[in-house]
């Protein structure tokens, strides 16, 4: 952009390329006229200046010259009266050598003046080719200005072209850049292609089944006694058959004809009363509804503010949630198996179930921060990497936090839950005997 100010009313106003170089084009192209024009009238003034200079001088040497002439023939007249009267006396010998005299004066200023009309003569070609040479180096002082003036004009056309693809190349890619986002807001709110969301997540953990869920159980929930029932039910085991990690999946789409768009959080008390019925630990969302949200766009979503252990996700975080869920429940995994080991015996763990509880808590609050950090992480590294600094310093957060809940959970002993609880340490008492 140029910022022009108007000669007249001063005020300032911009102009693009394109404008501009037109503007100069105008200005070039009248300047050049104007100075071609002005030495074409000097060189045309300086031309007839020479000529009128050139006749001047011939004029006066013709007049120089015929008044000397004349001047002569005056004073050969005068002498011829002198003659004629002294003819009368003189013998015809001395009159014929006078008519002789008198004649070859006469032939030589007939001679020059014959001198004096060759060197006029001479002088006349002489300005006629100098005035010749004059016009043919305006000529080609015109026809070197024309030459330059296509030059530029090739140029500018050149440059011209040049910015035309250029600005068609940023069209296209512009052009390019929207079908792209058109596309992705397709396969974002409207069905995958040849398959339903819910056989898009069930497809897909097939895939990583064997490598990753060798021992997992994800079927649809069919169980509708209560009135409701989710769509897919999560459950992990160990080897020992102690339960890991169990998660109530519900699947919401929705195509672009609808005539009333839903919200995310119209499902969520109807899916938390399905994780409390169908004795699930989590609850988690997959939804393609409100597209153009940037919160439910920015990765995982923790809604637990709202109900319990919930979590939004749009597909792509299908398979990491449940990645996320069962490696933060596999640190508790050996604390369970003692659960089940001493439940198995009959023994009163009534405050030993509330001391895991509150280690559950305490580990699952310290897992929240962590997944608020990772999702703040995946927001940042999605908006823009020049937040790689702030994305690092959430991570280090989410490190410090299961650094944390890690040593908690080393720290925790049989020992220190049973502290207290007579019940419990006379059963291990017991045991050890």
């Amino acid at each position: 952009m140029h910022e022009i100010t108007c000669p007249h009313c001063k005020r300032e106003f911009n102009l693009d390329n394109a404008g501009y170089a037109d503007i100069v084009k105008q200005v070039h192209d009248k300047e050049f006229d104007k100075q071609l024009n002005e030495r074409l009238i000097i060189a045309a003034k300086e031309q007839q200046l020479a000529v009128e200079q050139a006749k001047a001088a011939l004029t006066q040497d013709m007049q120089a010259a015929l008044h000397l002439r004349d001047a002569e023939i005056q004073s050969l007249k005068h002498q011829l009266s002198l003659e004629e009267n002294a003819k009368q006396t003189a013998s015809s010998l001395a009159e014929a050598k006078l008519m002789a005299e008198v004649q070859k004066a006469a032939a030589q200023k007939d001679s020059e003046i014959q001198t004096l009309k060759a060197k006029l003569d001479a002088i006349t070609t002489e300005n006629k080719l100098a005035i010749t040479q004059a016009v043919t180096a305006v000529q080609q002082e015109k026809d070197k200005l024309q030459n330059a003036l296509e030059h530029i004009k090739l140029e500018k056309d050149i440059s011209e072209k040049n910015l035309k693809d250029s600005y068609q190349l940023q069209l296209k890619d512009r052009d390019d850049t929207i079908e792209r986002l058109k596309d992705l807001k397709a396969r974002l709110s409207t069905k995958m292609v040849g398959e339903t969301l819910e056989q898009h997540c069930e497809v897909e953990f097939n895939r990583a089944r064997a490598m990753a869920f060798p021992l997992a159980y994800f079927e649809k929930d069919n169980d509708a006694r209560s009135g409701s029932k989710g769509d897919y039910i999560f459950r992990d085991k160990s080897e020992a058959g102690t339960e890991i990690v169990s998660i109530m999946f519900e699947m919401k789409n929705e195509n672009d004809g609808t005539a009333t768009k839903k919200k995310n959080e119209d499902f969520f008390k109807e899916l938390d009363k399905d994780r409390r019925e169908k004795d699930c630990e989590y609850a988690v969302l997959v939804s393609l509804l409100e597209p153009e949200s940037e919160l439910y766009n920015s990765g995982i979503v923790d809604v637990s503010h709202r109900y319990p252990k919930m979590y939004v996700i749009r597909p792509q975080f299908f398979l990491p949630i449940i990645t996320l869920l069962r490696n933060s429940s596999l640190n508790a995994l050996k604390y369970k198996s003692e659960l089940e080991l001493v439940r198995q015996q009959n023994i009163d763990v009534t405050d030993f179930e509330e001391r895991l509880e509150t280690f559950k808590t305490g580990f699952a609050r310290n897992w929240d921060l962590a997944s608020r950090k990772f999702s703040s992480a995946i927001d940042e590294i999605d908006k823009s990497i020049s937040h790689l600094q702030k994305i690092k310093e959430n991570l280090i957060g989410a490190d410090r936090n299961l650094r944390l809940a890690n040593d908690k959970a080393q720290d925790v002993s049989i020992k220190k839950l049973t502290r207290g609880n007579t019940t419990m340490k006379a059963k291990f008492d017991s045991l050890k005997n």
